[in-house]
């Protein structure tokens, strides 16, 4: 058997967010809560949903939302598959996941897509998150039994062009997580596994451009996806958010001659998720309890709310107001080269704010195309030594058959 963690349900939970990158190993349930001044991390059920999944964006800082079309599109933007050339493709990415720390945890993702006519093109996405064996116990560190959780999601995309520059894309997915199996916690309460359902809808516009004598394309695209009802794993009073997200970006082509081009993108995201208040605390340093036994809120908003309330709210909930909002926002900065439509180059920049997890990491990846086939790589370079996620590798093979 392969390396394990011992885990409560509940530590589960925590480690499967942190799997993420949006925190770091050492947080506790009070840090979570909102309860470090300097730090609240935004958390949500199912993270996995907005793993980079593929080697050509993630070799680009994990930038995605206005670059070219291409297989991969599901994920990033459904509004630009419509504006694809090919007639038919189909794309497998494998990640293995945490390999500083264990050595059978993975991302696998198949995605694929067919024109319909010149102005239209569905798509469909599989996810596949193993988080290897796991040894659970209880609140008291007794042994319950083993399992392996995983993560999975399915959906489907229809994008159509509104104009010769405009599209617009939706998807659909259902998302089946399963933690714990039917492993019930100390207290009685019955585990299961976690099922919901998101939808995505994606703007895309792109356009040829000149600066000077060297012609281009110009293009940006916007989305919001994972929007869908809270997901639970026990009961219908105990509801997690799943991780709504609202993606923002720009890229622009530059052609220097029929065989050479350089991309420059620029995307920022924002979890469309409450963030957590700071609650009261007694004198000896434990949370404070309202006659009702609720936690008092001392700053920011109650995160218990309903999905339209939570995403429009998670623009002015932050306890730090409109500057702890702008730290919410993640940047990621790209660039491809292309040599004769044969080799790529890429390379990029993610940062997120250290209050918000503090991920920042440098990204690189190849390409290859040959004929139909294609193949992508990527490597994850972060800032801080002994990251969880160095040495992040993902592997790409595509296949595309071209239009008529």
């Amino acid at each position: 058997m392969n390396k394990k963690a011992i885990l409560s349900r509940k530590s589960l939970f925590v480690l499967v967010f942190a799997l993420a990158g949006f925190s770091s190993f050492a947080q506790n349930s009070v840090i979570i809560s909102g309860q470090d001044p300097n730090r609240r991390v935004i958390t949500t059920a199912v993270p996995f949903l907005n793993f980079a999944p593929d080697s050509r964006h993630s070799a680009m800082g994990d930038v995605g939302v206005a670059t070219s079309p291409d297989a991969n599109s599901a994920h990033w933007n459904a509004g630009k598959l419509a504006f694809i050339k090919e007639d038919m493709g189909f794309s497998l990415s494998y990640s293995p996941w945490l390999g500083k720390l264990v050595n059978d945890m993975s991302v696998s993702y198949l995605t694929g897509f067919k024109k319909i006519d010149e102005n239209s093109a569905w798509g469909f996405d599989m996810r596949y998150f193993n988080m290897g064996d796991i040894e659970l116990t209880d609140g008291r560190g007794n042994p319950i039994g083993e399992f392996n959780p995983r993560d999975i999601a399915l959906g489907g995309t229809y994008s159509r062009k509104l104009s010769s520059n405009f599209g617009l894309g939706i998807s659909a997915r259902f998302i089946y997580s399963n933690l714990s199996g039917n492993i019930s916690s100390t207290g009685g309460s019955e585990a299961k596994p976690g099922i919901g359902v998101g939808a995505d809808i994606g703007l895309y516009y792109q356009k040829p451009i000149f600066v000077g004598s060297k012609e281009g394309t110009w293009s940006w695209g916007a989305t919001i996806t994972n929007i869908g009802p809270k997901i639970t794993y026990n009961s219908a009073e105990d509801l997690d958010y799943i991780p709504t997200n609202f993606r923002i970006g720009t890229a622009y082509k530059v052609n220097f001659d029929e065989n050479n081009s350089l991309t420059f993108i620029l995307d920022a995201n924002k979890l469309l998720v409450p963030t957590p208040p700071i609650y009261a605390t007694n004198p000896d340093g434990t949370l404070a309890t309202d006659e009702n036994g609720e936690l008092i809120i001392a700053a920011g908003e109650d995160p218990n709310r309903s999905l339209i309330s939570g995403m429009f709210g998670s623009f002015s909930d932050a306890p730090g107001g409109f500057e702890e909002e702008m730290r919410e926002f993640t940047l990621s900065f790209g660039v491809e080269y292309l040599y004769a439509q044969k080799f790529g180059l890429r390379t990029g920049y993610f940062y997120e704010d250290k209050t918000k997890g503090g991920r920042k990491y440098f990204t690189m990846g190849l390409g290859f195309n040959l004929q139909r086939l294609g193949l992508d790589f990527s490597y994850l370079v972060p800032q801080v030594q002994n990251h969880p996620l160095a040495e992040t590798l993902r592997f790409t093979l595509r296949y595309t058959i071209a239009s008529n």
